[in-house]
Order: structure tokens, then C-alpha cells, then sequence
């Protein structure tokens, strides 16, 4: 590199990439590039809008410069609202959604290309970013915290390579109509053009318009709680939920199957998590076409949380709702809309109640945990065996030990490819190793690095792994593989608390 040609200057830099590209690219090439080509065009459009430039866009990978850190979020948020709204015509499993990490720092250039820490922090803040979604640094943050309107969550320090101190990070917040409020205003930042007028306009009245579907129509209405002390059972000592037959509005009678196999299904999938009491369908479809307060169903069966949904069929595309409610509190807890094409419904089925399954967990038994152990699956079947052996596995017993064992492989025979199967079944073999539970902890240990090293091909940022490498690595006092191990665990998963607290264990040994 000629330094006589590098200048040093301050920028705004926005990294952008796309989550889960290579199982994209490898289920269908020819549609990825397509929706990869529309998507990077739409954002080097807005990147202009915004006084940027594009600097690279590799593979999935865009690189953006911006004199100004407000122009460079406000075009974060743009890019986001812009993408959901394309992606929301595509199918579920053919969404293209990108991960934006933006930082404000000192950058080397040299021709059109940057280089230095400002664009390497960037980078790390875009890995830690959700799909969809956007991560920032701490001096991202500082100059623009009372500037635009954004609210943040803070993500902690995360370490970066050759930067010497931890980097700040936080999570830009947003909620319905917010990013879209503020594009409009900053669309009117950067030209006042009459088209832009017209654009602001026409925002006004769909945003009006939405916002009286969803007080008239879509908001959740206001309920009575159930009352305890009238409840026919007592509540269980662990979550208790009953799921109601989901509602055919369509127009059309035949569709009621559809909406019987979706409860069945989900009924029949709950009833398999252990941390669950879940009532059964008998009892549940004595509701059918009945108008019934929630409060009175849970009453009835001695449940704290009722799930509810819905089917409308318009043309070729099906639209299913479903809503989590807490009866004792009187109040909705999570809600989701899964649109789906009706020539393949039944492929993706699994998808949707695994969803919905997955969803349950966090806000009823696992927490984020649930996402973890969601990863990559894709046979019900396969999640559910997963599910037990976890289950069997926290009984901490050689017993339990072996059993979930036996359920991980059974899991990996339904669906070779499903990454938290091989990591429960690595598990296994470190508990065996760590509790002398089988004949050879040196072989289980052996069994126990080689599967988590498979999983690590499969997911190379996954967690977990480098959680349990963390524990392996202590019991063979390897101190710094071990410190390394659970400090890049504690990275990729900052709010897990299993993780926080494994790392005071491992700092104290």
C-alpha cells in the first residue's frame, strides 16, 4: 500500500449483510440473485438519498460512507422499512433480511477504498445485529442519542480484534410507524421537493388509515382477568396453557380442516414440551363457534395463558394469526401473522407451528434460549425429540444422561442437518465425561470436542458451542482456551444469563 496517497478522516460507516445467505443461495441461486440484486439496488438508492456512497458490496456485504452519523441512521432505519415492506411479498422462506452495524470513527482512504478501525467496528457492530435489525456503537450513540427520536437497548461491551478497548453496543429500537414517521421527516432533510411533499402526504393518510384499522380492527380489546378463586382447578406449578380452535373467516366452508389440523397440530406439539400443561383437545373444542370470554375459558379449565387464531384464504395466499394471551393478568402477550402461499401450505406447516412453538417457549418456559435451540430446525419431529432429550439432560443424572443421548441421535436421524441436535448429543458426551458416567471420559471427551467442532462447520457463530468448549477447556485447566472460548460465547449471545454466569466461573478459576 503507497501511504503517500492515504488520507485520515472521520466517517460515519454502515456495514450491511444478509442473514443466512448461504442457505439462500443453496436452496435456489437463480431467485437470490435476483432478490440480492432489486434489494442492493434499493439501498444504494437510499444510501444517495442520504448524502452516502457505497464504497463495496462483495457477496451480501454492502459498505457505505457518510459524512454525517444522523444522515448515515436515519438511512439504517429507511433501508430497514424499505426491505420488510419488499420482503413482506416474498415467500416466508425466500426473505432476503440484512443485518446493519453502523459506527462513527477514523478511517484511512485511498482512492474509492477505506480502511482502518472505523470500518472493522462496523463490521463487529453488524454481527451483532438481528435480522431485520440495527446495532450501533458507543459513539454512534453518543452523537446521535437526543438527535433523532430513536430509542436503544444497550447490548454491552463486546471486544473487537486489534482494537485495544471494549467497543459499546446498542440496539436501535423500533415499534409500528415509528421508522416510517421518521423517514418522512428525513426524506423532507434532504430535499424539499414537491414529490417528496406528495410522498410525505400520501404517508400521512396510509399511516392514518392504518392506524384506524388497528383501532377499530386489528387492536386487541380490553378484557376482564380470570379470577383465580374461581377457577374449576387449581393452577399447576408450571406454565398451563389451553389453545382454543383457531377461526375460519374465510368465505369459504371448506377451509375448516385447515384450521382443525393447525390446532391439532399445535395441540399435539405443546403437549410434548415437558414445561408445559397443556389441556387437551376434547376439552378445548368444546369452545368451537362459541362466544366465550377468555376470562371464562380459563376459569373453566384452571389455565393462566389461552392461545387464539385465526385462517382467511384471499385468492392464492393464506393468512394465519395466532395470539398468546395471559387470562389471569388480562392482556395479550405476543401476537404473529404468517402469510403463505396456498399451493404448498402443507410444506410449510412445520415452519408455522414451529414458530409458533418456538414463540411459546421464550415468553412461557426458555426464554431467548428457545431461539437457540431453535436454530435450523426444520422437522417438528426433529425439534420435539431435541426438546426431550434437553429435558432428560437437565435431570443431571446418568439416567437422564443416557436418555438424552439416545433421543439427539434419534433427532439426527429425522433431520441429519439440524445443528442443535449434534451440539445436545456433544453435551451428552461431556456430561458422561464429567460425571464418570461412561466407562471412558477421555473417549467421551474426544466425542464431545469432534461434535461440537461439527457443529461449529455447520454454525460457526453458534453460542452454545463455545459455551461447552469453555467448559472443556477448564476441566483440562487450559485457562486462556478457556477464557477465549467463553468470552466469544458471551459476544454472540450477551443477554444469555447460562453464559454470564459460566464466564464469573470461569474468571474465578
Amino acid at each position: 500500500m503507497n501511504t503517500e496517497v492515504l488520507t485520515r478522516r472521520l466517517s460515519a460507516i454502515l456495514s450491511a449483510d444478509v442473514e443466512g445467505y448461504s442457505r439462500l443461495m443453496r436452496e435456489d441461486e437463480e431467485a437470490t440473485v435476483r432478490t440480492i440484486t432489486t434489494h442492493r439496488a434499493a439501498m444504494t438508492h437510499m444510501i444517495e438519498q442520504y448524502r452516502g456512497r457505497v464504497v463495496d458490496s462483495p457477496g451480501d456485504n454492502i459498505l457505505a460512507e457518510f459524512t454525517s452519523v444522523v444522515d448515515a441512521v436515519n438511512c439504517g432505519v429507511e433501508i430497514q422499512r424499505e426491505l420488510a415492506e419488499r420482503n413482506a411479498e416474498l415467500p416466508e422462506n425466500r426473505r432476503m433480511r440484512f443485518r446493519i452495524g453502523i459506527n462513527l470513527g477514523d478511517v484511512l482512504e485511498e482512492g474509492d477504498r477505506i480502511y482502518g478501525d472505523g470500518v472493522n467496528i462496523a463490521a463487529r457492530m453488524e454481527s451483532l445485529a438481528e435480522a431485520g435489525g440495527i446495532c450501533i456503537s458507543g459513539t454512534v450513540y453518543d452523537a446521535i442519542e437526543n438527535k433523532i427520536g430513536l430509542e436503544y437497548e444497550y447490548l454491552g461491551e463486546h471486544e473487537v480484534k486489534n482494537i485495544d478497548k471494549p467497543i459499546r453496543a446498542y440496539k436501535v429500537l423500533s415499534f409500528p410507524g415509528a421508522a416510517a414517521h421518521r423517514v418522512v421527516k428525513a426524506k423532507i432533510a434532504v430535499g424539499r421537493t414537491w414529490r417528496n411533499a406528495l410522498i410525505a402526504m400520501a404517508a400521512v393518510l396510509i399511516l392514518g388509515a392504518a392506524a384506524g384499522v388497528w383501532h377499530f380492527h386489528l387492536r386487541p380489546p380490553s378484557m376482564d382477568p380470570a379470577s383465580v378463586e374461581k377457577m374449576a382447578f387449581p393452577l399447576p406449578d408450571k406454565p398451563s396453557i389451553a389453545v382454543l380452535p383457531f377461526v375460519n373467516i374465510s368465505k369459504k366452508s371448506d377451509h375448516e380442516y385447515l384450521c382443525d389440523g393447525i390446532t391439532e397440530d399445535i395441540i399435539t406439539a405443546l403437549s410434548k414440551i415437558p414445561r408445559l400443561m397443556v389441556i387437551a383437545r376434547t376439552s378445548s373444542y368444546a369452545y368451537k363457534e362459541k362466544p366465550v370470554t377468555i376470562a371464562r375459558v380459563s376459569e373453566d379449565l384452571g389455565v393462566q395463558y389461552v392461545l387464539e387464531g385465526s385462517l382467511r384464504r384471499s385468492g392464492d395466499q393464506i393468512r394465519i394469526t395466532a395470539q398468546l394471551i395471559d387470562a389471569i393478568k388480562g392482556h395479550h402477550i405476543w401476537a404473529e401473522t404468517y402469510d403463505h402461499d396456498v399451493s404448498n401450505f402443507f410444506e410449510v406447516e412445520e415452519e408455522l407451528i414451529l414458530n409458533i412453538l418456538t414463540a411459546l417457549q421464550v415468553h412461557l418456559t426458555e426464554g431467548d434460549q428457545a431461539r437457540l435451540w431453535r436454530k435450523e430446525a426444520k422437522n417438528i419431529k426433529a425439534y420435539l425429540k431435541n426438546q426431550e432429550a434437553l429435558e432428560n439432560f437437565r435431570k443431571f443424572t446418568k439416567g437422564g444422561t443416557f436418555r438424552s443421548r439416545e433421543l439427539a441421535r434419534e433427532a439426527i436421524e429425522i433431520d441429519p442437518d439440524y445443528v442443535s441436535a449434534y451440539r445436545m448429543l456433544a453435551w451428552t458426551y461431556w456430561m458422561g465425561a464429567r460425571y464418570r458416567f461412561d466407562e471412558s471420559p477421555s473417549d467421551s471427551i474426544e466425542r464431545a470436542v469432534s461434535l461440537t467442532q461439527k457443529v461449529l462447520s455447520m454454525d460457526e457463530d453458534d453460542p452454545l458451542s463455545y459455551y461447552l468448549l469453555a467448559g472443556i477447556h477448564l476441566a483440562q485447566r487450559k485457562h486462556d482456551k478457556s477464557i477465549e472460548a467463553i468470552q466469544k460465547a458471551h459476544r454472540l449471545s450477551p443477554n444469555n444469563a447460562d453464559i454470564l454466569g459460566y464466564k464469573a466461573l470461569v474468571f474465578n478459576y
